[in-house]
């Protein structure tokens, strides 16, 4: 298996895992009386099934896209740390007496 789809795979379960944490934890701290509407509606495990599943797909994506963007590397190998560049004064007109809201109109 290519090593993309394998870290793909990997990501996607990582994100699945973290979203099974997530509601977990808004059911059992009862956030907004989610485990008192869970337990007391027939449609409740569905809706579990669907908040675990939506929130899924969203940590799955975003544990992608921090894996990739992790990968990254220059070639000198400073992983993006570039120096900094020299400060220079850059000069700037003023006319005198000329109260400073006209300035900004122009």
């Amino acid at each position: 298996m290519p090593r993309l789809i394998r870290l793909y795979i990997v990501q996607v379960m990582v994100g699945f895992g973290l979203s099974a944490i997530f509601v977990a934890a808004l059911l059992w701290f009862d956030v907004a009386r989610l485990w008192s509407l869970v337990i007391n509606n027939d449609a409740g495990p569905l809706a579990v099934f669907l908040l675990w599943l939506f929130n899924g797909i969203v940590f799955a994506g975003v544990q992608f896209g921090i894996a990739i963007m992790r990968m990254g590397r220059d070639e000198d190998g400073s992983g993006g740390k570039r120096d900094a560049l020299p400060l220079v004064p850059a000069p700037a007109a003023a006319e005198a007496g000329v109260p400073r809201d006209a300035l900004r109109r122009r």
